[in-house]
């Protein structure tokens, strides 16, 4: 064989080779899945600064005569923080914004319209805002106590990508009975960095599940909870699995080989891992008189939760 032709085969071989390497090597795989979708689309940065907006949203918007009722709550959050930019949205325009926000999605825009309960389709909107812009997003039954900008130190701020307070942190042998998590995460009220990987966790896990059901036909099942599906047991597990999946943080050596609610319980103080400030259960919870909650005065207490549950007599 000529030695031009010997070169060729080689060139050849040497193409094919790396293709193989490149193609099945699970390595060098374009990842395309949501998850890394979104990654790709809202870009994560830790070390920028948190976006002023407040997001909240019911079934009527703020110039409607219905909106009475939830006025005073959510004029605590403008007269606390003058400087943020305080999104109130109807259910309409909570619709209209995801579907420009999340056009380059079809599947999540589907998960969305499929969702049966304005329960689910309240808490998907958290997450999906937040994953898009970033902020605070706070139901429209809360109370700011405090301005936001006490909730970080500043020595955190470039530090933290995800701000989580304890709902509940039941220590009785029968807590199962009360709560899905031995620790529960609240998600009446988040702080987050745009594009934040819990974020993107919990969407891609609620898209997915959605559609599964969907195409099973069983969207509507009566036993479908949504504590579980889309409420504080989904938001709990993505934010423990971010914990325990990211590997960055300088300080892991001080840290378990696992991550689990013992390192927050009975916490009083903030306490920060990864990119992650867990407020103590005071913080977003105070004043429930039990589990270690304090009083609404308390120099933790930030945020007061009515728990007026606006969209209960929607969901029968």
């Amino acid at each position: 064989m000529p030695r031009s032709w010997r070169l060729l085969v080689t060139a050849l071989l040497s193409i094919v080779g790396l293709y193989q390497v490149f193609s099945l090597n699970p390595a060098f795989k374009v990842d395309n899945s949501l998850s890394h979708k979104l990654a790709r689309h809202f870009i994560y940065d830790v070390k920028s600064d948190f976006p002023t907006y407040i997001w909240q949203t019911w079934k009527y918007g703020p110039s409607s005569s219905e909106f009475g009722p939830v006025k005073s709550a959510t004029g605590t959050w403008s007269s606390r923080n003058p400087d943020a930019q305080h999104r109130i949205l109807s259910d309409p325009e909570s619709e209209e914004i995801l579907k420009e926000l999340y056009n380059p999605f079809p599947e999540i825009i589907e998960a969305y319209d499929a969702l049966p309960k304005p329960v689910l389709k309240a808490d998907f909107f958290r997450y999906l805002i937040l994953l898009a812009k970033g902020g605070i997003y706070t139901d429209i039954d809360t109370d700011a106590l405090k301005p936001s900008s006490i909730w970080i130190q500043d020595v955190y701020n470039h530090e933290v990508g995800l701000v989580v307070g304890i709902e509940a942190d039941p220590d009785r042998e029968d807590w199962h009975q009360w709560y899905s998590r031995r620790i529960q995460f609240c998600q009446w009220t988040i702080l987050s960095k745009p594009g934040h990987p819990v974020l993107r966790g919990v969407v891609s896990t609620i898209t997915r599940e959605t559609l599964r059901l969907k195409s099973e036909g069983k969207l509507d099942d009566p036993n479908l909870s949504a504590v579980e599906f889309t409420g504080p047991a989904i938001w709990t597990d993505a934010v423990f699995k971010h914990l325990n999946d990211h590997q960055q943080c300088p300080d892991r050596r001080m840290l378990p080989p696992m991550i689990t609610w013992k390192e927050f319980t009975g916490i009083t103080e903030p306490k920060m891992v990864d990119d992650v400030l867990v407020l103590p259960i005071t913080s977003f919870s105070p004043g429930v008189g039990h589990m270690g909650s304090k009083a609404t005065d308390d120099p933790m207490a930030f945020v007061r939760h009515e728990f007026s549950g606006s969209w209960k007599e929607e969901t029968k």
